[in-house]
């Protein structure tokens, strides 16, 4: 599936959920390095609390790739808060970072967010880096998860 493939049918409206995932070039695992991780958490954070495009219901940073569950902020598009994030984190990274384009999947009413939520900051421990999420150092989660 290519670039202009994932932007079919998108439809970006502000306070809508959100699931994302975007994906490092080349599947690097840029962020097993803990300092790409941290820059890369700092972004999301601004993204939210300074920038007010997003609120981040969960986030989890992988090594090679991101997924966040956001609600979109009102005015705000949803390629143009990812673009920011992806251009942000980039940038202070040091270079090209990220793959064309992002995954996105809008959240119907009956889909619990705590659940998702909960799904999304599993990830490391499906991959098997870590035994409990409380060791996994780059997650976030607006409910509790354990």
């Amino acid at each position: 599936m290519g670039y202009a493939d994932l932007r079919k049918g998108r439809y970006s409206a502000p306070g809508y959920e959100y699931l994302v995932t975007t994906v490092c070039a080349r599947r690097r695992p840029v962020f097993a390095n803990a300092g790409a991780a941290q820059r890369l958490v700092e972004c999301l954070q601004s993204l939210d609390a300074e920038e007010a495009r997003v609120t981040w219901l969960a986030w989890v940073v992988m090594p090679d790739h991101f997924h966040g569950l956001l609600a979109l902020a009102e005015g705000k598009s949803l390629g143009g808060a990812m673009q920011r994030l992806k251009g942000r984190s980039a940038h202070s990274i040091g270079g090209p970072l990220w793959q064309k384009g992002f995954h996105d999947h809008a959240l119907r009413l009956e889909e619990d967010r705590e659940a998702l939520a909960r799904y999304v900051v599993a990830n490391p421990l499906r991959a098997g880096l870590v035994d409990r999420i409380e060791t996994y150092p780059y997650w976030y989660c607006a409910w509790p998860v354990v």
